[in-house]
């Protein structure tokens, strides 16, 4: 399984419809609107190079509204807890 973390600059008023689109697309675990150097964040989980470049390349690249993209490929995770309860942190059921 190939990781890769894909910065996403858009047009400035395109960037709810930048998300939604983008998250849509094969490979696209999710889409973080961020503070910062890019826009948005979108993590990308594939199989191998193709799909790769198939979501980044011939899929977010060419989504309306996106200006520039940058990936980062991710060689090694390294987590001490599950992200799924860290995000949950002060909610309650």
């Amino acid at each position: 399984m190939l990781t890769a973390i894909v910065l996403i600059d858009t047009e400035p008023n395109k960037i709810p419809e930048v998300a939604d689109q983008v998250v849509n697309l094969q490979g696209v675990s999710e889409v973080y609107s961020v503070t910062g150097k890019a826009d948005l964040v979108a993590m990308v989980r594939v199989r191998d190079h193709e799909e790769l470049a198939d979501a980044i390349a011939d899929g977010i690249s060419k989504v309306p509204g996106v200006l520039r993209t940058e990936t980062l490929i991710a060689f090694r995770a390294y987590s001490s807890v599950d992200l799924d309860q860290a995000f949950a942190l002060g909610l309650e059921d």
